[in-house]
């Protein structure tokens, strides 16, 4: 069950949640009514304050009721049919059982400043998936057995039990790299469905749903996940008007998006990461993030963006600006609010339409966003670099840490000085 939301949380979060945790237990008809009397025995007599038991009413028992079957359309990007079927023939030879699986990266989505070559040609970019089970332990065990060669030899000899309790360590992920299978080459991350949904929703360590934040392909979808992940992209873009001015290009929305999750990512400050990367991601893949954000943009109020047009453009008064500051995801907007505790905003009890207001009107607050989202961001990415070094063994991580080295020396050649 997700944790409970507090006041402060979206409101169509605390939609979300209400959603999720709606479960009514089952209850038999028959296991609290009284024995019957013997055969000829009277009927006793019954009063106001000693009534007849009152039958219970079995009721159906239902986790998450079904979304529409337009609902979170956004989220189902085309690939080509080629891809598309290597990805789900990939998914479809694990035996353990998959909640929500999605691809991700240059293998799926074209980026700008690698070569192009296909997943299937020799030196091809590695395919990345990442796979929402239900039970980590359970789903390691079955995998492993499957596929021993998947996982380096002490993580065999330490058992599922083992994995399962590195895996949730923060951000809550297992990584499997260097995986031959059907032609390609391919990584593969694990985590809980519970994880997942709880990093959509409130941006707990933003490793997951900052993946999300860009375009993905969804193989196994899951009703649960595609509710949060709508969420997700929501906040995503409230996150990104408070931090933009009144006017401003498509592009500029969407590479500020996509630049969340990599603000304090170690990767970014080593020579791991092409530090032209988010360009690169968008100016590839703007189709693909127009397909995602359209929607949700348009139906926020005060937001204009007409289909015709790159421009958008955004009411920036305070009244509206503290609509979307209220409504960012709970981890972030306490590390916000935390950060304002010492200022001379008025008592947030006092009168919180004013508390909101005044903080939106703040010349600082993009500023202090950006200032979070880094923090949020920057030790979850660590702990998982590290994590990286025990998932996949000493070799592979060395393979693996060379090939990024390699792939930011190509990109920044490629691109030269862009930002």
């Amino acid at each position: 069950m997700l944790a409970t939301v507090s006041r402060s949380q979206p409101r169509h979060a605390i939609t979300a949640v209400r959603l999720l945790s709606t479960e009514v237990s089952s209850t038999s008809s028959h296991s609290h009514l009284p024995p019957p009397p013997p055969p000829g025995a009277k009927t006793p007599h019954r009063t106001r304050l000693d009534p007849a038991p009152r039958p219970s009413v079995p009721r159906t028992r239902q986790v998450l009721p079904h979304l529409p079957p337009t609902f979170g359309r956004n989220q189902i990007l085309p690939v080509a049919d080629s891809t598309r079927a290597l990805l789900e023939s990939i998914v479809a030879q694990f035996h353990a059982p998959i909640r929500y699986a999605f691809a991700y990266g240059s293998g799926v989505f074209e980026q700008d400043g690698y070569a192009n070559a296909s997943p299937q040609a020799r030196g091809g970019p590695m395919l990345d998936f990442m796979f929402a089970v239900t039970h980590a332990s359970h789903w390691h065990d079955l995998n492993m057995h499957q596929f021993p060669s998947h996982y380096p030899m002490y993580a065999r000899a330490f058992g599922s039990e083992f994995i399962s309790r590195v895996q949730e360590i923060s951000p809550g992920v297992w990584f499997n790299a260097y995986v031959p299978m059907k032609g390609v080459t391919i990584k593969y991350g694990v985590t809980t469905v519970d994880n997942l949904c709880s990093d959509l929703l409130n941006w707990k360590t933003l490793y997951l749903a900052g993946r999300m934040h860009k375009p993905i392909r969804i193989i196994k979808d899951d009703a649960r996940v595609r509710l949060t992940q709508q969420v997700n992209l929501t906040s995503a873009i409230r996150a990104a008007l408070l931090t933009l001015p009144e006017e401003f290009s498509e592009t500029e929305l969407f590479e500020r998006i996509a630049g969340f999750s990599y603000a304090g990512d170690v990767r970014m400050v080593l020579p791991g990461e092409n530090r032209a990367k988010v360009g690169n991601i968008v100016r590839k893949q703007g189709p693909q993030f127009r397909e995602l954000y359209h929607r949700l943009v348009v139906a926020l109020p005060g937001v204009h963006w007409s289909p015709q047009s790159h421009i958008i453009q955004q009411d920036v008064t305070p009244h509206a600006r503290a609509a979307h500051l209220r409504k960012l995801p709970s981890n972030l907007l306490a590390r916000v609010t935390g950060s304002y505790a010492a200022s001379d905003l008025p008592a947030r009890e006092a009168d919180e339409s004013v508390y909101w207001t005044r903080m939106a009107a703040r010349s600082d607050l993009a500023d202090t966003i950006h200032h979070e989202i880094r923090d949020v961001v920057r030790y979850p990415s660590t702990v998982q670099s590290l994590k990286g070094v025990v998932s996949a063994g000493l070799g592979k991580s060395i393979r693996y840490a060379a090939d990024k080295v390699s792939k930011w020396r190509t990109g920044g050649q490629a691109k030269g000085t862009t930002s």
